[in-house]
């Protein structure tokens, strides 16, 4: 996620805060090098020994010393504000930045305060609100007291800032003076901005938060209201695939139970046997549907298909029924694909099965066709009988549950009346469904 202007604004005068005070410091370490260099080549070093208690440390070696100490002080600067909140690490980096600090202030004497600023604003910047709670003020607090001269210099012996000025004549002192009041002023309204800039940030951020939690809310709001209607959706779903089984296996068995008895009731006299012999196809065929209806309400395949492959369990069928109809059914495979799935194979079993059972039942037929072929990609079955057919076809339950089978194999049906009934459908073979 792309900072925002304001956290741009906030960060980048940071790093001018961390500028502003690296120049200053390195101009107040030359100074007094310089000065010292330049009361040594004057002869005027017994009398500025004079005026100090301790002695100066050399003056390239002091400069350099003041540039070190601040390079670490940016070094575990960076380390703290940008170590992991989670990481004990970062209250090392925070102590070792103090003493970076300490380092630099004594380098130049304690003639500026203002770096003390740069570990206040970091400690700003990081400021979490847990730990930190703690450790800010009185990480501030000892700052404090490192930067106050009057009671630092009775445990440190530096020589003061004061004493270098005192080279130079009147005017020079003012300006010298002006100078460094200036630089430690400015410093402080750098940080006064730095602090509005670190709240508007902040508020920002918040504003940010709470409008992402806004939209997660609403969000999660909508997610449940999705999840509610996708569970309708599968209960109607379910539902109706329940429908159609009942529906299915119910109507088939059903009606080569009523053509069987209508069979026996024709040959009851003049066939007795026969009509003894038909009777226990029907109730074989009745015990069948039972065991087919138990299954589908426990949303499994038909019996014969958890027996047998689709092939032999489509045989069984139509033989099975065409005995207890009397219809003459012919069974023809003219490419049959070994790899179906038990989805795609259930709706060729259940599309033969509505088939056979509309023939018999609204179509009156005495023979019917069943042909089953496949390409490699595409499925067909084509169930034809010479029944009475149908002038105007209407989509009835048997139908309209076909084409919601094939709708969800991204397969197609059609059908027509041309001296009888034709339906013909089509499979993609082991297409995902939608």
């Amino acid at each position: 996620m792309g900072l925002t202007r304001d956290k741009m604004s906030f960060v980048g005068m940071h790093h001018l805060f961390y500028a502003y005070n690296a120049v200053v410091t390195l101009l107040i370490a030359a100074f007094m090098s310089l000065t010292q260099i330049k009361i040594v080549e004057s002869a005027g070093a017994k009398y500025f020994l004079e005026r100090v208690s301790v002695l100066p440390a050399p003056a390239p070696e002091n400069f350099f010393v003041t540039c070190l100490s601040f390079l670490l002080l940016v070094a575990f600067g960076r380390l703290y504000t940008t170590a992991d909140t989670r990481e004990s690490w970062q209250y090392v980096y925070m102590f070792l930045e103090v003493c970076a600090c300490i380092f630099v202030m004594h380098s130049i004497n304690l003639a500026y305060d203002g770096v003390v600023l740069v570990i206040v604003a970091d400690l700003m910047r990081r400021y979490a609100g847990r730990n930190q709670e703690y450790i800010l003020p009185a990480a501030m607090t000892l700052l404090y007291f490192i930067a106050n001269y009057n009671l630092v210099a009775l445990k440190m012996k530096v020589v003061p800032f004061e004493a270098y000025i005192a080279y130079y004549n009147g005017a020079a002192q003012t300006v010298l003076l002006a100078t460094k009041n200036t630089l430690v002023s400015l410093n402080i309204v750098l940080f006064v901005i730095f602090i509005v800039l670190l709240v508007k940030s902040n508020h920002e951020e918040k504003e940010r938060i709470r409008q992402l939690n806004a939209r997660l809310e609403d969000a999660n709001e909508q997610l449940r209201l999705y999840a509610q209607e996708a569970e309708r959706t599968a209960e109607t779903r379910e539902r109706n695939r329940l429908a159609r089984e009942i529906h299915d296996t119910l109507g088939h068995t059903l009606t080569g139970i009523a053509a069987g008895l209508d069979a026996c009731i024709m040959t009851m006299e003049t066939a007795p046997e026969f009509s003894k012999k038909q009777l226990g196809k029907i109730r074989q065929m009745a015990l069948d549907g039972i065991k087919d209806v138990r299954r589908s309400v426990k949303k499994l395949r038909p019996d014969a298909l958890e027996k047998l492959p689709l092939r032999y369990a489509l045989a069984k069928m139509t033989a099975e029924f065409a005995e207890s109809s009397g219809m003459d059914i012919t069974f023809d495979v003219t490419g049959w694909p070994d790899n179906l799935r038990k989805d795609e194979e259930e709706v060729v079993y259940r599309i033969v099965q509505e088939c056979l059972t509309n023939a018999n039942r609204h179509g009156r037929a005495k023979h019917v066709g069943i042909t089953v072929g496949g390409d490699g990609e595409v499925l067909r079955i084509i169930i034809a009988d010479d029944g009475q057919g149908a002038q105007e076809i209407k989509q009835g339950f048997g139908l309209r549950h076909m084409k919601e089978r094939l709708d969800l194999l991204h397969g197609s049906l059609n059908y027509w009346s041309d001296g009888g009934f034709i339906v013909e459908a089509a499979i993609p073979i082991n297409k995902e469904r939608s």
